[in-house]
This record gives C-alpha cells, sequence and structure tokens, in this order.
C-alpha cells in the first residue's frame, strides 16, 4: 500500500494563457503562453493499492454528504460510460479508461483518508483527483511516467468528462512548489521557480457566482486571428504583455524583491481589467473588485488579483508578513468568504559540504605511506600545482559553501591539514615568492577557516564515514564530495554551483549523474528513471542497482536519450544529502549495532535507495567532466588530462 498526496493548485499570473498559447497551431504569430503555477497546502490524501477493479472509498470526513463508494469492473465502455456521466467519480473514471486503454493496467483501489481542498472553488480539486488517480495507476503498475506524463494523463482523461480544463490546472502534479509553464502549441515546458523570501499569500472563495464556460466561449471568439482592435489587444494581454509579467514575477522572486511582485499582481489586474474582461460580460465581478479595494485590507498586503477564470470565483492577496496574513484570513472568513493561507518558502540554501577522506589509499601504496591522497600534487589549467584536496575546497568556496567538514581517520591524520591550511609560511618562504602568489597564500588560509574536522574511529563503511558529520550538518541539505574525485566544469559554472541551483529548484535528494558505456556498467553503481526536462539534464530515478550485468542493465536500466538511444547512468561522485539519510543512516547504524554485528559496513547507497523510495530521488547530469584518482590508472590519467579539458 503507497501513501499519496496531491494539493490543489494557485494561478499566480497568466491565466488564460494555457489555450490561448495552443492556437500557436494555427497561428504563428501567436505567442507561447506563460504562467505561474504552484500547489497548494490543502489537497487530498489517499492510501493506494492494486485491486482487480476500480473502486474508491472515503475516510475523509471533509466530503462526508458528497461521498458514496464507488466501484466499477476495469472495462474501457463502463469506465468511459461514466466519464460521460457528469457524476462525482467521472473523472477518476475518465483517467482509469486511459489507462486501460493505453497502458493494459490492472485495476486499483484508492481510499480517500483526509481531504483538505475545498471544491468548487477555483482551486482544481477535479484536477488534483485526475492527478491522484494517475499516478496510482503510474506507481502502482510502475508505469516509469515522470511528473510531466502524469500530468498530461490526468489532463487527457478529464478531458474524457464533460468538463473543458485548462492546460495548467494539473500543475498541482508537481507539488507545493512554484512552477514556470509554458504553452507552445501542442507543447508545454514545466520550470521549478527559486523563491528567495518567505511569500505569504491568501487566497479565499469569492462564494459569489462565475461562469467559466460562457467566459471561455467569448474570449475563444478572438482565436486564432483577431479581426478588431480589441482582439488584438487581448492576443497582446494573453501574449507579450503577460510575458513581461510572468518575467519580471520569475525575477521578483528568485530576488526576494516581495514588495515588487505584490505591486506586479495589481498591474496584472489591472491590464486583464482593461484589455481582457471587455471581451466577456461574464467578467463583470463586482464583488471581485470590491474586496479588492477594501480599505480595510490594503495595509495588510502588497498587492492583489482575481484567480483562475476571474469573474466573480476567487480572489488572492500577498501579505505584507506571516501576521498580516493570518489577520487577513481572519478579515476575510468573517466577511463570509472562505479563506486560505499559502506560505511558499525559499529552499534551504545548500551552505554546509562534507568530504570524506579517512581511507587508507592502498591502492596507491607505496605512495600513500608517506602522503594521503588528497594531498597527491595535479597540474591545473592555470599552470599551478595544486594538491587534491585544495581542487576540491576551491571549488566548494567558488559555489557559495560556507562551512567544509573533512571526515579523518584520526586526530593525527589532522596535522597534515593543520599544517597546510592554518600554518603561515616563513617570511624567507613568503618572500621567495612571486606577487601572485603570495596574495594565493592568503586565499589557502582563508580556505582553512572555514574547515572544520570529524573523525571516522572505525573503518565501517562510506556511509558510516558521511554519519560522523551528523551533528555539524544539523537539519540542513548538505553537499558531499569525494575525495578522491576531481571534477571540470565545461560551463562558467562550477559543478558544485550546478548541483546547488538545481537542489534549490526541486529540494530533494540529488545525485549528480553521467552516462558510462554498457560494457562498463559492471564497475558502478547505476541509475534508471525518467527524465523531468525536455533538455534530459534531470533524472527522476526510480532504479539505483549496483553494479549490474550488461545483459540486465541492457534490458531494464537504459534510459533514452534524445536520439532514442539507451544510455546508462552511474553517479558523478556529488550528491546533495537531505536530512532524511542521515536518519536513515542512524537507523541502519542502530539496526547493525542492535543485532550484535558491529563491524557491518554501513552503505550510503542502500541509505540512498531507502530514501528514494520514500521521498524520490534526483539525478543531474551535470556540464563537466569527473577525474577519479583512486587508483594508479586513474590518477595517471588525471595528471596528464585536468589542465589539458578544453
Amino acid at each position: 500500500m503507497k501513501k499519496l498526496f496531491v494539493p490543489g493548485r494557485l494561478c499566480l499570473f497568466g491565466e488564460h494563457t494555457d489555450w490561448a498559447g495552443h492556437y500557436r497551431t494555427m497561428n504563428a504569430d501567436i505567442l507561447p503562453g506563460a504562467s505561474i503555477v504552484t500547489g497548494i497546502e490543502q489537497g487530498i490524501y489517499a492510501e493506494v493499492e492494486k485491486s482487480s477493479i476500480f473502486e474508491m472509498y472515503s475516510d475523509a470526513p471533509e466530503i462526508e454528504e458528497e461521498w458514496s463508494d464507488f466501484s466499477c469492473r476495469m472495462n474501457e465502455s463502463e469506465l468511459k460510460h461514466v466519464a460521460k456521466s457528469g457524476s462525482f467519480f467521472c473523472y477518476c473514471a475518465g483517467v482509469a479508461s486511459y489507462m486501460l486503454e493505453w497502458y493494459k493496467v490492472g485495476g486499483v483501489r484508492i481510499r480517500i483518508t483526509k481531504m483538505t481542498l475545498p471544491m468548487k472553488s477555483g482551486l482544481s480539486s477535479s484536477a488534483a483527483i485526475c492527478v491522484l488517480v494517475a499516478r496510482a495507476f503510474n506507481q502502482l503498475y510502475k508505469l516509469n511516467l515522470n511528473t510531466l506524463g502524469e500530468m498530461n494523463i490526468a489532463y487527457l482523461g478529464e478531458l474524457r468528462t464533460s468538463s473543458r480544463c485548462g492546460r495548467l490546472d494539473q500543475a498541482c502534479a508537481f507539488g507545493v512548489k512554484p512552477n514556470l509553464m509554458t504553452f507552445d502549441g501542442d507543447e508545454i515546458e514545466v520550470k521549478s521557480l527559486n523563491v528567495k523570501k518567505p511569500l505569504y499569500w491568501v487566497f479565499a472563495d469569492l462564494c459569489a457566482e462565475k461562469d467559466t464556460i460562457k467566459i471561455l466561449s467569448d474570449l475563444n471568439k478572438a482565436y486564432p486571428f483577431a479581426s478588431t482592435e480589441a482582439e488584438e489587444n487581448l492576443h497582446k494581454a494573453l501574449g507579450e504583455w503577460n510575458q513581461s509579467i510572468v518575467d519580471r514575477a520569475v525575477q521578483y522572486m528568485a530576488s526576494g524583491n516581495v514588495e515588487a511582485l505584490g505591486k506586479l499582481m495589481t498591474e496584472a489586474e489591472d491590464m486583464f481589467d482593461k484589455h481582457v474582461a471587455p471581451m466577456s460580460p461574464a467578467l463583470w465581478a463586482p464583488k471581485l473588485h470590491k474586496v479588492l479595494n477594501d480599505s480595510q485590507i490594503q495595509p495588510l498586503i502588497y498587492g492583489g488579483k482575481g484567480v483562475g477564470s476571474h469573474g466573480d470565483g476567487s480572489v488572492q492577496f500577498l501579505a505584507r508578513d506571516k501576521e498580516a496574513q493570518q489577520q487577513l484570513v481572519d478579515y476575510l472568513n468573517a466577511a463570509n468568504l472562505r479563506a486560505y493561507p499559502l506560505t511558499l518558502h525559499p529552499v534551504h540554501t545548500v551552505r554546509k559540504a562534507i568530504i570524506p577522506v579517512a581511507g587508507f589509499g592502498t591502492r596507491l601504496y607505496p605512495a600513500t605511506r608517506a602522503l594521503k591522497k588528497d594531498f597527491f600534487p595535479i597540474p591545473c589549467p592555470d599552470g599551478m600545482v595544486r594538491p587534491v584536496i585544495l581542487i576540491l575546497l576551491e571549488e566548494l568556496v567558488k559555489s557559495g559553501i560556507e562551512e567544509i567538514c573533512l571526515v579523518l581517520g584520526s586526530e593525527e591524520e589532522r596535522i597534515q591539514y593543520t599544517e597546510f591550511f592554518e600554518r603561515p609560511l616563513s617570511e624567507e618562504h613568503l618572500r621567495k615568492l612571486n606577487p601572485e602568489a603570495q596574495e594565493y597564500e592568503n586565499r589557502i588560509l582563508s580556505i582553512g577557516r572555514q574547515l572544520r574536522y570529524v573523525y571516522q574511529r572505525e573503518k565501517r563503511g562510506f556511509g558510516h564515514a558521511v554519519y560522523q558529520t551528523a551533528e555539524f550538518v544539523g537539519n540542513e541539505p548538505v553537499l558531499l564530495l569525494l575525495g578522491d574525485t576531481l571534477y571540470r566544469t565545461l560551463s562558467n559554472k562550477p559543478c558544485a554551483l550546478q548541483m546547488i541551483e538545481e537542489y534549490e529548484r526541486y529540494n530533494q535528494l540529488m545525485v549528480s549523474i553521467h552516462p558510462v558505456p554498457l560494457a562498463e556498467v559492471s564497475h558502478y553503481g547505476i541509475l534508471s528513471g525518467v527524465w523531468e526536462d525536455k533538455d534530459r539534464t534531470i533524472l527522476n530515478v526510480s532504479v539505483m542497482n549496483e553494479k549490474p550485468k550488461a545483459s540486465y542493465a541492457e534490458e531494464f536500466l537504459g534510459v533514452r536519450n534524445s536520439e532514442g538511444q539507451k544510455e546508462y547512468y552511474s553517479v558523478f561522485g556529488q550528491y546533495i544529502l537531505t536530512p532524511e539519510v542521515f536518519a536513515q543512516l542512524a537507523a541502519d547504524i542502530q539496526q547493525a549495532d542492535a543485532e550484535g554485528d558491529s563491524t557491518r559496513e554501513i552503505e550510503l547507497t542502500s541509505a540512498l535507495e531507502a530514501v528514494r523510495k520514500q521521498s524520490g530521488m534526483m539525478g543531474i547530469r551535470l556540464k563537466g567532466v569527473m577525474y577519479d584518482m583512486g587508483n594508479p590508472k586513474a590518477l595517471s590519467n588525471c595528471v596528464r588530462n585536468f589542465s589539458n579539458e578544453e
């Protein structure tokens, strides 16, 4: 049995541009649509499992009045009949019929355990239930669909009902985070957005009436070709003028300019009222504008606007702070509206990193008898010769990391690091350096002030070494680098910074990945899954397999590239670990100790897999080259090529 949660959705900017952008298939002069859509904190909670039929039950008291348990055979004609019936379960049956027709699945049993999402309030409760059904089939039958795939099936399933939803409604599939959605004809692109500061939204059901079908019917008369000045302005309002607003909104959210974002909401509403609302009598919205202009509300907000198809459906505001958010919710509820808070939190910026260097380096013996392998000298592109550890630390500093923890084998090992990073050169030595090198000496000492140390006194595996940093990490995400691997970026951003920026979009356990030849998969841990983006850089990982045989990998672990050919991906050597990983490592260590097996190796891979199963994992294909220098052949390659890579 699996537990699922799907939120409702709120369109922050760009209403109606999903269907307007679709008309590019008929008129190339129409610009792509662009919307900023977020999941909300209210949603549908459910437990799902396989069944021989399609059945839905509910224990949620929030929907007792409308609910009666439902079941239907997994029969295409019966499911389609229910989808067209207009009944409470028509949306669910529409998705189930699509799944049966195209994926030949069995049935599912869905039990709604909690329903906090208000229905028929412009927050896409119908889309949420469609996504829930699509996700249940996907996960239970291992269909290997990415989030966009689930979203599209939810949309196509809802189209099998009498409803005509927009393409942005199913954005709830992406969770409680803001996303930029672009609608270019039949193509949809979804990109997660960064939020710099907390955004205290309030949205409310106006408890009035709006006619969405009439609104869409009237607006569609101006497409695909405009025949009047008013229709031309409608095209601009849903095209270039909207694009300008959305671009600025993305910028303000990323920079934390909350006041400007609020003013932009008011600007967007003014533009809508001037150029979109006159195109349909159904967009006359007296209650919406009364609430937007309420003098009691103005001191609490930075701005406000309508929601979704507009009319007197719902209203949204950006409150000045958390206290103002609650005051606004209370005020709107007292006015007999149904108001809800939505706080969009910034992702924790990754500011800490760890590098385990506690190994003996036996594959590089006897050199490691005198020098730890992370101090081996490597010629660099700028002509300097740096030790491995310094190259890694500089990459971290360039990526904005503030604190770095090295995992050593003993206190004695620390002497070498202290001598290098904390003890200044003698005056005589310093004078013999050229001015550039003298300045560089200050940089080394500055890095030393960012270092912390922990010790792995028992050699119990890589996961055990990583766990020694748990106190240093605290309850934050942390970047993990390998102590015997170097990275050369092929862009203007260090590989570590590429990782951090993607984490800030997805806020999920993340590993870097790179392709390896099929003949070599048996030497690596291989990851497989589905691409989340059309550029094929973000992999939603569904399988981790340690050192598989080539025949198995070829059949089960290949990931298609843009040419449709199979590729095989291994870890590139950089990770961003979430607090859940450390909790899992603690449980693994505790279990081994409880079983009296204090010598059992605690592996990081098994902890990652446990967290992946519970809350997911993203793989990012970095623009860079990895150099392993943990064995003689790899070290030789690193020394020969690290400084020459173009």
